[in-house]
């Protein structure tokens, strides 16, 4: 049975960015890339409604290009216990109040027994200083926090 992986918003981000001169962001986009024509099709992907609200936002080329992507993805229900778990996690760790669509994104994969959720936001998500304080609720509430990481870390071997 393949691994599941929660597809978050700044995945698709990098999968249709413009070209660019910072190495950083040309770096990413890359391993993106990468991990999307190599790694992806050894996972079941799923994301939710909440990932769809902000990919369809911005010009509105790359916002039908990030849709399309999306088109055959299964969508996980963002549903009261994904709320409630949310709500646990912006009150109990060090996720910022300003970090609730983040919020819902961990708690939609941990919720929904993900193994993975991919990302490029290091700040809120794949950040191993909030990922301990998350796993602790998640455990408390009985979930299991699935690994936050970005697409370098699931390159394979």
């Amino acid at each position: 049975m393949k691994e599941s992986v929660y597809i978050e918003t700044s995945i698709l981000g990098y999968l249709t960015a413009r070209s660019t001169n910072n190495k950083f962001i040309s770096a990413n986009m890359e391993i993106t890339q990468a991990w999307w024509s190599d790694r992806r099709n050894s996972f079941t992907l799923y994301t939710s409604q909440a990932v769809v609200n902000e990919v369809a936002k911005g010009d509105i080329n790359i916002a039908s290009q990030r849709l399309e992507i999306l088109r055959d993805f299964q969508l996980l229900e963002i549903n009261q216990a994904v709320r409630d778990l949310a709500m646990k996690f912006l009150s109990f760790s060090n996720l910022p109040p300003k970090a609730n669509i983040d919020a819902i994104h961990i708690a939609t994969a941990t919720v929904h027994n993900l193994d993975y959720l991919l990302t490029w936001n290091c700040k809120h998500i794949a950040n191993a200083q909030i990922q301990k304080k998350l796993a602790q609720i998640s455990r408390n509430c009985n979930y299991e926090l699935p690994i936050l990481c970005t697409p370098y870390e699931l390159l394979g071997e």
